[in-house]
């Protein structure tokens, strides 16, 4: 069984300060970066996500012509309507500074065609297109993913399902994760659908 740990989203847009923070996600990085360092004693492969969009992504809600946080469709999906985050070369969408970037192995960028969100690191929010990752992992002969990040409720919930769904064992990194909570129970509502669908959580004193 070989691992990997697979941070999701850890950009300055979802932190304090940025477009789309989500709240106590700046305690998340120093979770991070001690997960990174108690994976690479065990020579885990360390993998990171970026929300790369181009500034005429269609989830945004200035670009649909809607209110941010309200709902809507996008291409025929259910879409959340965000404010503007994480557009491609700016610095919302990069690393945030205090996370160890130079420990990363591989970057899965995601979010890229404008018609269409991307939640997961694996594939557009239909299904319709996929990242590297799923091949990249194989090439690598990755099995198992140890999963935190942002959002909970949304990137973090998709990863781990499609995760699942493609065959990879997956453990929850829950203290390394924090939610949108659109609704106040989003986050642990995500939890308990990744946990139903054979998601493990776990704690950074297991990776030790």
């Amino acid at each position: 069984m070989k691992s990997a740990l697979l941070l999701v989203d850890l950009q300055n847009d979802f932190c304090h300060g940025g477009a789309l923070a989500v709240h106590d996600a700046d305690a998340v990085i120093n979770v991070a970066n001690r997960a990174i360092e108690l994976c690479k004693v065990h020579e885990m492969s360390i993998i990171a996500t970026q929300d790369w969009h181009p500034d005429d992504h269609g989830s945004f809600a200035v670009n649909a012509g809607t209110e941010p946080w309200t709902t809507g469709e996008l291409n025929g999906l259910s879409q959340v309507w965000w404010p503007v985050h994480c557009v491609q070369e700016q610095p919302g969408a990069a690393f945030h500074p205090q996370l160890e970037k130079q420990s990363l192995d591989f970057v899965v960028r995601k979010g890229q065609n404008s018609g269409i969100d991307s939640y997961s690191a694996f594939f557009d929010n239909g299904h319709r297109a996929a990242t590297p990752l799923h091949h990249w992992l194989k090439g690598n002969q990755i099995n198992r993913l140890i999963v935190m990040g942002l959002a909970t409720d949304y990137c973090v919930k998709f990863t781990v399902l499609d995760a699942l769904d493609m065959g990879y064992q997956v453990a929850l990194l829950e203290e390394g994760c924090r939610g949108v909570n659109l609704s106040p129970n989003d986050s642990q509502q995500a939890i308990e659908q990744m946990q139903q669908a054979g998601a493990r959580l776990i704690t950074l004193s297991e990776l030790a």
